[in-house]
């Protein structure tokens, strides 16, 4: 089987330039590909994730991925799925984020001898003549049709600057540049860059008469169309400090029925015949399959012993057995065993802010180990901890450990 009919029979797969070609390619030959990554945080979310699994399947069937950190175009800012103009960043920022990607990408990918490359277009874009770049490139691009790009639709009403227009043309001067520098001949992407990707199939294809190829990979959404990765906290991302372990396993724990097979699927490297089987189960059942779905992805991202250490805590919180000190624990002093709750974990950050502590216990979803909190400015007090320690629990599913240093 060829990378292309696993990355087909996993659903990664949503439009090609060249399908006949890219089929035929995949499967005689070991190609080098590229997907691009702008350092826009200093963290990859699990959006980036689904892109490094793409990666690491090519890199198993042989073909050689470039992760191209986009510490130029990022300067700029894709305006693709964007209904505002991103916010402009400097280049310390850009370089220090990118840094933290390299760093998180070494996890999924594997860099020894030359099996894959790191690069940053800030190597040849910061470069860049502009006159010199609008005639040699910007003469093989049409306004006409860059404006009916999907990435520039939504913007035009709202505006659209002449910053991000430039967007499309950088990024296809990636792709040329790679094709040229390491003969990259495929560029891959969510589905969202499909425009941007054709655009620079089409200037190797004008400038150079080479072949050239792309293809876009599904965007994690839930079934009924909804970005996935969002929590109460932001973005779900992979950088641990960000994103504890636990935090991260337990939202593949608690997705929708609807969504366990895709994510199995996609984000994990279980055979296709098991994925079908966990998908299949119906009623509580599911949550055997939503257990190894969680438990699978946090060891890709997290490693096997923060992975079993998040499944031990959630087994502790919700089945009764397992080990209760892996759950998320805030360690505060003796004195603040004696301040007001509201207070406490407001400052420790459980509570994003006092005033959603107060709509909480205002709607009943506040407890003390199994004691509802009913009192806004409720005190607490050290006999209320167990051999130094109190569960506190948000609604039905979010537990925090406190503990007396």
């Amino acid at each position: 089987m060829s990378v292309f009919d696993v990355l087909q029979e996993r659903g990664f797969i949503q439009q090609l330039t060249h399908e006949d070609e890219i089929r035929e390619l995949l499967a005689k030959e070991k190609i080098t590909f590229y997907i691009g990554f702008d350092p826009t945080a200093d963290s990859l979310h699990v959006g980036h994730f689904l892109g490094m699994m793409v990666m690491a399947h090519m890199q198993q069937h042989g073909h050689r991925p470039i992760c191209l950190i986009g510490g130029g175009t990022a300067m700029v800012g894709d305006p693709s799925g964007k209904t505002d103009m991103r916010k402009m960043m400097t280049r310390e920022t850009i370089n220090h984020n990118g840094d933290r990607f390299k760093l998180q990408m070494q996890r999924f990918i594997d860099f020894s001898d030359d099996k894959a490359l790191m690069m940053n277009n800030a190597d040849w874009l910061l470069e860049l003549n502009y006159v010199e770049f609008l005639r040699d490139v910007g003469a093989h691009f049409s306004v006409n049709r860059m404006l009916t790009a999907e990435c520039f639709k939504q913007r035009l009403e709202k505006g659209l600057s002449f910053l991000e227009f430039n967007y499309m043309l950088m990024q296809s001067y990636d792709f040329l540049e790679l094709n040229r520098r390491v003969n990259c001949t495929m560029q891959m992407g969510g589905d969202d860059q499909w425009s941007n990707i054709i655009q620079g199939v089409d200037l190797i294809r004008r400038k150079d008469s080479k072949p050239a190829y792309g293809l876009t990979f599904t965007l994690l959404t839930t079934s009924d169309g909804r970005k996935m990765g969002k929590t109460e906290k932001g973005a779900l991302w992979l950088d641990p400090e960000k994103t504890s372990p636990y935090e991260f396993y337990q939202y593949w724990r608690n997705i929708d029925d609807a969504d366990v097979e895709k994510c199995l699927a996609l984000l994990t490297f279980l055979p296709m015949d098991e994925v079908r089987r966990l998908g299949a189960l119906q009623d509580k059942e599911i949550n055997t399959a939503k257990q190894v779905l969680a438990f699978e992805i946090t060891k890709i991202v997290h490693g096997v012993e923060e992975a079993e250490k998040a499944q031990q805590a959630a087994q502790a919180l919700f089945g009764g057995t397992g080990a209760l000190e892996n759950a998320p624990t805030t360690t505060i002093s003796a004195a603040d065993a004696s301040s007001k709750l509201i207070d406490l974990l407001a400052t420790n950050a459980i509570f994003a802010s006092k005033s959603e502590g107060r709509r909480l216990i205002a709607q009943g979803g506040l407890y003390l180990g199994d004691t509802k909190i009913t009192d806004p400015d409720f005190t607490l007090s050290t006999n209320l901890f167990t051999n130094g320690s109190l569960l506190v629990r948000k609604g039905k599913k979010t537990y925090h450990r406190l503990v007396i240093e």
